[in-house]
């Protein structure tokens, strides 16, 4: 009887173990996931397609201010010189570009160029109720543009969300995002967020 006894103590001290240790290890999951942490854009002040730019040519008889967007091509067009490349340049470069091709096509002896960014954009499809692309902010993260898209539609794989950044891929669980900010991530402009439907 004494060894009956000692052998169920033994056995439902064994069982209490092993249901302790599924739980911490449940729970260690649960408090450990992460989501990948990645670098900042390397191109980030690059310009780029369906970027919207504001070119002030100065110091000239007709100044003016011209509101362009970069085209599916890389490139915008302005007064006098046509087409003008702009994708793959920073403000500065591109500043330089149209003063040089203004003097050196003998439009102007000298003129000032000025160029800035109005907006520019993230974009994110699949899944989502309004894909698209969304304007870009300092502050914009993960979690916030599919907010902007509408949310996720009901069939959305929201535990794997491929964001695309400097031609690498990485996957998101954004419900975890949502839960804790820490897991969210700044986007860059040019970043292209895509959402997988689930196979459920």
């Amino acid at each position: 009887m004494l060894t009956l006894r000692l052998s169920l103590t033994v056995t439902l001290l064994a069982t209490l173990a092993l249901l302790t240790s599924c739980v911490t290890t449940a729970t260690d999951e649960a408090t450990t996931a992460r989501n990948p942490k990645v670098a900042a854009s390397a191109s980030a002040a690059q310009l780029r397609p369906g970027d919207t730019l504001t070119v002030v040519l100065s110091g000239i008889p007709d100044p003016s201010n011209n509101p362009v967007q970069i085209d599916e091509q890389g490139s915008i067009s302005l007064p006098f010189l046509g087409v003008i490349p702009a994708a793959g340049l920073n403000t500065g470069e591109l500043s330089q570009a149209i003063r040089d091709a203004y003097v050196g096509r003998k439009f102007y002896t000298s003129i000032s160029v000025s160029v800035t960014v109005t907006e520019r954009y993230v974009y994110i499809g699949g899944e989502v109720q309004r894909p698209g692309r969304i304007p870009w902010s300092a502050d914009l993260a993960l979690a916030k543009a599919v907010q902007s898209a509408g949310g996720f539609t009901l069939y959305a794989k929201e535990t794997k969300v491929t964001l695309t950044r400097d031609r690498k891929a990485y996957d998101f669980d954004v419900t975890l995002a949502q839960r804790n900010p820490e897991e969210d991530l700044i986007l860059f402009p040019g970043d292209s967020i895509q959402v997988p439907r689930s196979a459920f």
